[in-house]
């Protein structure tokens, strides 16, 4: 499994979610958890995808979502889940 740590970060707007949903989507990115919160108006949401099944490399799928990040107003970042858990190993 090709595990991926997707973070999006910014303003709360209408379709932050449904926009990063659909580009998942579309290029076979399953999601396997989800978290996101509101807190006075700013947007968190953190991700676990599967990339398996994705004919895209990592560096092109985080080069996409980073892009689609700023047209939407928003910070997205993507890394792969060994090197997150080791820079967040205690």
């Amino acid at each position: 499994m090709k595990k991926t740590i997707i973070t999006v970060v910014g303003k709360d707007t209408v379709g932050i979610i449904a926009k990063v949903c659909t580009y998942l989507a579309d290029h076979k990115i399953n999601i396997l958890d989800i978290s996101q919160t509101i807190v006075q108006g700013y947007f968190n949401m953190m991700m676990i995808v599967d990339r398996t099944e994705s004919e895209k490399h990592f560096k092109e799928t985080a080069e996409d979502l980073e892009k689609l990040g700023e047209d939407i107003g928003v910070i997205i970042k993507c890394q792969r889940e060994d090197i997150f858990n080791s820079m967040h190993r205690i």
